[in-house]
């Protein structure tokens, strides 16, 4: 009756907030250490400060050039070493606490003016805010995640036909679905004019554009595509400097990355991209040896 349905639609509201707000809770208690939390669950290995690995010290010394500049204190820094896409993250709400997490793929296809720009891309972020903004959309989105798995979780389970949970799951699983499309649309409606921002903030503080325009070329032109292997790349994807799960259209954390080179590069068009990408599966690019052929 009208009764039984309304009844159980106020149980079906509940049940389902009640899972997003207990996913938030949950996440914002793990995340009360700041960024070094998210680095150490990507994967990241932690920098010290005497380390003597070539790429390392490079990255540590362009850090701390960046910081000088833009007067900014030295975050932690992290690279997650299974990764050989190119890309990066800055994470943290406390200034003096803040990491940047970057792929080994990064560290070695990058040359030094483009790990410049890159680097200098997510001070920018630490600068405007954008970390800590980050932090809290990080646990908005756990919770839609929360109410997307568990209810998957539940319909897949071998067991739901004995326990009775195919049926009691039933009528979650669309609203889970919707939940995983609720929260990248958000990721996507809140980061995507912070990177154009970010990627003008690198040219202001390196004064040339190659370094950031040479990262967004090398990350659109390569097989890996700045994608990560991680499994919960998902959940971060939005600190990213480019897209790391591979959603496309109005899902994509980022924009296009050719809209973010023709900001930087007026007359680069589709086609150069494609080129560089034929040219770099027969010589992939190689870090250490632009930097000598510059040098």
């Amino acid at each position: 009756d009208v009764d039984g349905l309304l009844m159980g639609g106020v149980a079906i509201s509940a049940i389902v907030l009640g899972i997003i707000l207990i996913g938030i809770w949950e996440r914002r208690t793990y995340l009360r250490q700041g960024g070094i939390t998210i680095a150490l669950e990507m994967g990241g290995t932690f920098i010290k400060d005497d380390v003597t690995d070539f790429y390392l010290l490079r990255l540590r010394n362009v850090v701390e050039e960046v910081a000088i500049a833009s007067t900014t204190p030295v975050p932690y820094l992290f690279v997650m070493e299974k990764e050989s896409c190119i890309n990066v993250f800055s994470a943290g709400t406390d200034p003096g606490r803040m990491v940047i997490v970057i792929t080994q793929g990064a560290l070695q296809k990058l040359n030094r003016d483009e790990l410049q720009g890159m680097i200098a891309h997510e001070f920018s972020h630490i600068l405007n805010g954008d970390t800590r903004t980050n932090i809290r959309l990080a646990e908005l989105v756990f919770g839609f995640y929360a109410l997307g798995r568990l209810t998957l979780f539940l319909w897949k389970s071998k067991n739901r036909h004995v326990s009775g949970l195919g049926f009691f799951t039933f009528p979650l699983v669309p609203i889970g679905y919707l939940g995983l499309y609720f929260a990248r649309w958000i990721k996507a409606g809140v980061n995507r004019q912070r990177e154009f921002l970010a990627d003008a903030s690198a040219v202001q503080f390196t004064r040339q554009t190659e370094g950031i325009a040479g990262v967004l070329k090398k990350a659109a032109a390569l097989r890996e595509q700045g994608l990560l292997v991680n499994v919960d790349a998902e959940q971060i994807s939005h600190m990213l400097i480019c897209d790391g799960t591979g959603y496309k259209g109005r899902l994509a954390s980022h924009p296009p990355l050719i809209e973010r080179l023709q900001a930087l590069e007026p007359g680069i068009k589709a086609e150069d991209i494609l080129l560089l990408g034929v040219k770099w599966r027969s010589n992939p690019p190689v870090g250490l040896e632009e930097d000598k052929a510059m040098g």
